[in-house]
């Protein structure tokens, strides 16, 4: 009989073991450098360079492209941090409210008052003209704000006892109006005051959701999915 211990953390689990804290590092470090990124971005403006984001960052530029092979790759991970900081900045301003045309208004207002407020980082994200891009971030910003954004719809819905089928589709309908909207209004500079703006699309959009009420004669029986106002 062998009594032979076998080891306690075989050659390919500790292999696995190394590989499993690298990825960690990488990814906490990455997530690190888009965040000095951004910093930088803000404060030197959209058309930085990566030697520029490399200084800010405190690294050297071979360094900043050991995590991001070029800027098209970290104008990818700036793209995505920038769609979950607007989607935590709409989260806590509708968390209280009841009436659905405030919540609308609510979203519309944080997008507005995030691309104002963060020119730089969006015309970085949006009008960035030497990028290779193999994908569009504005569209994954779009999916981030949209996602979280039907999150919020279903949940209303359901609170009310109907259909939440409706959530996605009214999310990017609102996400991609405002955000065309949006960039206009910047490109223009603002000839019309937030409020206003904020005013007219919540308006406009408003009117589409509570139309939905008024299609009970069409295909697929609407009526019983409508998402109706608060008491």
């Amino acid at each position: 009989m062998n009594s032979a211990t076998p080891p306690v953390n075989p050659p390919s689990k500790r292999g696995d073991g190394r590989r499993g804290r690298w990825d960690n590092h990488r990814e906490q470090r990455r997530a690190e450098l888009t965040t000095a990124a951004i910093e930088a971005i803000r404060l030197h403006g959209p058309d930085i360079g990566m030697e520029a984001i490399a200084a800010h960052a405190g690294v050297s530029k071979p360094v900043l492209y050991r995590y991001f092979a070029d800027k098209s790759e970290l104008w990818l991970a700036v793209g995505q941090q920038a769609g979950e900081i607007i989607l935590e900045a709409m989260v806590p301003a509708v968390a209280g409210l009841r009436e659905d045309r405030a919540i609308v208004a609510a979203v519309i207002d944080v997008y507005l008052a995030q691309i104002e407020g963060d020119l730089n980082l969006y015309r970085f994200v949006v009008h960035q003209p030497d990028i290779a891009r193999h994908r569009d971030v504005v569209a994954d910003v779009m999916d981030t704000v949209a996602s979280g954004l039907a999150r919020i719809f279903g949940d209303r819905l359901r609170a009310r006892g109907l259909d939440s089928g409706a959530a996605l589709p009214w999310a990017y309908g609102v996400v991609g109006y405002v955000q065309s909207v949006g960039d206009w209004w910047l490109r223009q500079q603002q000839p019309i005051s937030r409020e206003a703006l904020c005013e007219y699309l919540t308006t406009f959009l408003w009117g589409g959701i509570a139309g939905m009420q008024r299609a009970a004669d069409l295909p697929g029986g609407l009526a019983a999915h409508q998402w109706t106002e608060a008491e």
